[in-house]
């Protein structure tokens, strides 16, 4: 696989912690739409709405494995004979919080989801960066959210450690996250310069965020570096 290296501009960033005891304030949602949503898409638009307020922007929504919980607790009411409720079918698809994020603004601007096992905010992080690329004065909402699976699934390598994470992709960007993704080989080299390895790719771009601090993770087949650069005022 080639070497991947790409920069994106951060006009704006906002992260929620999967330890948080508070409950995210989503008041922009209307209650009767409010109480039905999950935790998951809660802390999603959270984050969201941090970043862009009313401002129309596409949506890169990132996440493992997305609303699997609701899924799952379908999966066991059908299996046990009992109705399943339409509104959590619906609520159920990875691109609920998506929808939602959208009516509730009145944006139709476009969205994606992408789900990518452990690299699932790497790739989604390039998806963005494409987009952006390709319509420079529009800007593009990165939005990553997900939770640990049920579990009744058992153990899952590279597990996701929960929370969520928002980055705004526009021009009046205060500093870019230059983002590589490079063979295992190169990871003696990022240890080299003296980058921090994290067991997730959310804590390691959390950290990188937050410090300004170069950070890695290695997955198995590839290694992803995050690195920050603050722009000149």
């Amino acid at each position: 696989m080639p070497d991947l290296h790409w920069t994106i501009p951060v006009a704006r960033w906002s992260s929620w912690p999967a330890a948080a005891s508070a409950a995210p304030d989503i008041g922009f949602i209307e209650p009767i739409v409010r109480r039905r949503l999950s935790t998951l898409s809660k802390v999603a638009l959270k984050v969201a709405h941090d970043c862009v307020a009313q401002d129309a922007a596409r949506v890169v929504f990132a996440s493992r494995h997305g609303e699997l919980r609701r899924t799952t607790d379908i999966l066991r009411s059908i299996s046990a004979g009992e109705p399943v409720s339409p509104t959590a079918f619906s609520l159920s698809v990875l691109n609920a919080m998506t929808g939602i994020f959208g009516i509730a603004r009145g944006d139709r601007s476009a969205a994606s989801a992408i789900s990518a096992g452990a690299e699932t905010l790497g790739y989604a992080l390039l998806e963005a960066y494409a987009q952006y690329s390709e319509q420079p004065d529009a800007p593009v909402l990165f939005v990553y959210a997900d939770e640990p699976a049920d579990p009744a699934y058992g153990t899952i390598e590279d597990e996701v450690q929960g929370g969520a994470l928002a980055i705004l992709l526009n021009d009046t960007a205060t500093g870019r996250l230059t983002c590589t993704q490079s063979s295992t080989a190169h990871a003696a080299a990022d240890a080299a310069a003296g980058a921090e390895c994290f067991p997730t790719q959310s804590e390691a771009l959390q950290h990188c965020l937050a410090t300004a601090q170069p950070a890695v993770w290695q997955g198995a087949n590839a290694t992803w570096h995050w690195s920050w650069h603050d722009l000149a005022a």
